[in-house]
């Protein structure tokens, strides 16, 4: 996996072709909720991947989705890579590659819950670079690009910039994580709950729209780990455009997955890596 996204050649965008890739964002969101919102709460057949040694679904939603975003890039952009979750690796002739989980949250998705949303990202050679999270049946899109200094929400209502909040310190902060398999085996089980109870709040369930919520402010903490690149590159730059931080355990690159903390601001982030390296 490394390989697609780690090129001995990274691309340097320009500003003005950034742009023209956050338009082509709407595109895939639109192409992708198409696909998905029709299918939200009816009563849709899936399957169990056993990825993990929870119930790990996939849909026809996950799938058609995918298929409808793989189409349009190589569409627009035939030489760009392509790494999905459903129908994983197209490497492309460009340094350019399009990362994409068509539903992250499957397992909320079935249940009728609102906390999965489509994540898709560019990653230019050596880090994403623009990030989208859309929730297509709450109509909202997170979108982020730290070089032209663009970080919004996109709704009904109109478009929100986003902004980290400033909790102080870890003590204050809120705590999710997607599942709490993530950290059965030791060293997981005991740092994290050591992380655990040095906040104010915690708890389990949120997936990818947790991170949009540390990036609207609203939020502090998100820790993950046995994350897939195509989890958590999308959620980068609407993190770090909106001021927050997202790295390893150990402060290192998160783009390739693994264990993940992103933070809204760099006291909680630095308090939580001071526990989180020690089982890294």
């Amino acid at each position: 996996m490394s390989e697609i996204f780690r090129h001995p050649e990274p691309v340097t965008l320009s500003d003005e072709d950034l742009r023209l890739y956050v338009d082509f964002m709407d595109v895939l969101a639109e192409a992708s909720a198409a696909v998905i919102n029709p299918l939200f709460r009816t009563n849709l057949a899936m399957e169990n991947k056993q990825t993990y040694d929870f119930f790990d679904p996939v849909t026809e939603a996950d799938k058609g989705a995918e298929a409808a975003i793989r189409k349009l890039i190589n569409e627009h952009y035939p030489d760009h890579g392509i790494f999905g979750e459903e129908y994983g690796e197209e490497i492309g002739k460009s340094p350019l590659t399009w990362t994409i989980d068509p539903v992250d949250g499957t397992r909320a998705f079935v249940l009728g819950l609102p906390s999965w949303g489509t994540l898709v990202a560019l990653h230019d050679g050596a880090r994403p670079v623009l990030g989208m999270l859309n929730q297509p049946f709450m109509k909202e899109c997170f979108i982020g690009a730290p070089q032209i200094g663009l970080a919004e929400l996109r709704n009904a209502s109109g478009t929100t910039p986003l902004h980290t909040r400033d909790c102080g310190s870890l003590s204050n902060a809120s705590l999710t994580s997607t599942h709490p398999s993530m950290f059965d085996t030791e060293p997981f089980k005991d740092t994290y709950e050591t992380l655990r109870k040095s906040v104010r709040q915690e708890g389990f369930g949120g997936d990818c729209y947790a991170y949009g919520l540390i990036a609207l402010g609203t939020h502090d903490l998100v820790v993950e780990n046995t994350l897939s690149a195509y989890d958590i590159q999308a959620l980068i730059p609407i993190i770090e455009a909106a001021g927050g931080i997202v790295t390893s355990w150990t402060g290192g690159p998160a783009d390739l997955g693994g264990a993940v903390i992103a933070a809204g601001n760099a006291k909680v982030h630095a308090e939580a890596l001071t526990i989180l390296s020690q089982a890294a």
